[in-house]
């Protein structure tokens, strides 16, 4: 079985996005609340907006099922406030179920988190664990997004590693869900999204994870990566010396353990590095399809984004990679297939 472990909502039915510029205007405006009842999305625009696009291209491309969710870069965690920011999950959390239902064995779900920047962090903290726990308990899902900046381009918040996600770490674990750390929009000018904001942000939530004890405190604690890890397998030595230097654990027994990569990595000797840098069992397959990256690469004739073809051009990754860490990883992720 092929599991790609990222995939978004990215072509979601127009209403999605009007009921989204309503619900922010109101309360930029005058503070005003749109019902979530007001949005209304027939299942035939669903199976549409999924059978010409990512069910399409699962096909195309010989790939089995689709970690699914709703689309990253507009979590926008900035807008509005707590309430906001809840409102908006349940509606794209609910929206994702319901592609779920109407696709069964081809997409599982993994929701998006009500974060708030700000002072507002703590109390969306508490919001986000209650909306982990209803998406996995009563809606099947097998994993979430966690944005390390929800103030979306000026890393306001404290680090992943900070006492104040402790709560959702631990209902994390509880459930046997990994989080996959993902920014969303980048409001920042001098941060472009997905090609600075997003490799930034993997980039540094390594870091932070390297710098801390986090590991220590939640041994069992699941946490991917995605991006093939921004810079980090193409600045390893770095990141061993550093290390070493700082008198702490081997890169290797710090974070490995707890920390995994996906393959959404858009050049073949990327891929090579991503593949020779980091141990296989720390590797699960993804494309981010359809996202970032939609052109063809006019030096394959491939989409940037058919992270398949590259790994079967390569030729030396495991049948681990391409479905069984992710059944791994996604420890609820057996149980909803069946």
């Amino acid at each position: 079985m092929i599991i790609d472990c990222h995939g978004h909502f990215t072509t979601a039915p127009p209403a999605l996005g009007r009921w989204r510029q309503r619900q922010i205007e109101a309360f930029e405006s005058t503070g005003a609340r749109v019902s979530p009842g007001e949005l209304s999305i027939g299942d035939d625009e669903i199976r549409a907006a999924i059978e010409n696009g990512q069910l399409k291209l699962q096909r195309e491309r010989g790939t089995d099922v689709t970690i699914f969710s709703p689309g990253a870069g507009k979590m926008a965690h900035h807008y509005g406030d707590e309430r906001t920011s809840l409102d908006w999950s349940r509606v794209s959390n609910d929206l994702i179920a319901r592609v779920c239902g109407l696709f069964p064995g081809r997409f599982v779900g993994a929701c998006q988190l009500p974060q708030s920047p700000g002072d507002a962090l703590p109390a969306s903290i508490g919001n986000s664990v209650a909306e982990l726990e209803r998406c996995v308990e009563e809606l099947g899902f097998v994993g979430c997004l966690l944005n390390p900046d929800p103030s979306d381009g000026h890393w306001q918040a404290p680090p992943l590693t900070d006492r104040v996600y402790y709560p959702l770490y631990e209902k994390l674990v509880e459930l046997d869900v990994p989080a996959m750390i993902h920014v969303a929009m980048s409001r920042n000018p001098a941060l472009q999204g997905t090609c600075a904001h997003y490799l930034n942000g993997d980039t540094a939530v390594f870091m932070q994870l390297c710098m801390s004890d986090l590991f220590v405190d939640f041994p069992t604690l699941k946490l991917i990566i995605p991006h093939g890890g921004g810079a980090v397998p193409y600045h390893w030595g770095r990141y061993r010396g550093f290390m070493i230097d700082q008198g702490r654990p081997p890169l290797e027994e710090a974070v490995l353990n707890n920390v995994f990569f996906d393959t959404c990595v858009y050049h073949r000797r990327g891929m090579e590095l991503l593949l020779d840098v980091i141990p296989q069992r720390n590797i699960l397959f993804a494309s981010e399809m359809i996202g970032a990256v939609r052109a063809v690469d006019p030096e394959t004739g491939r989409r940037f984004d058919d992270t398949k073809y590259v790994l079967d051009s390569i030729g030396t990754a495991t049948e681990a990679i391409y479905g069984g860490n992710a059944l791994r990883v996604f420890g609820r992720l057996e149980g909803a297939l069946k």
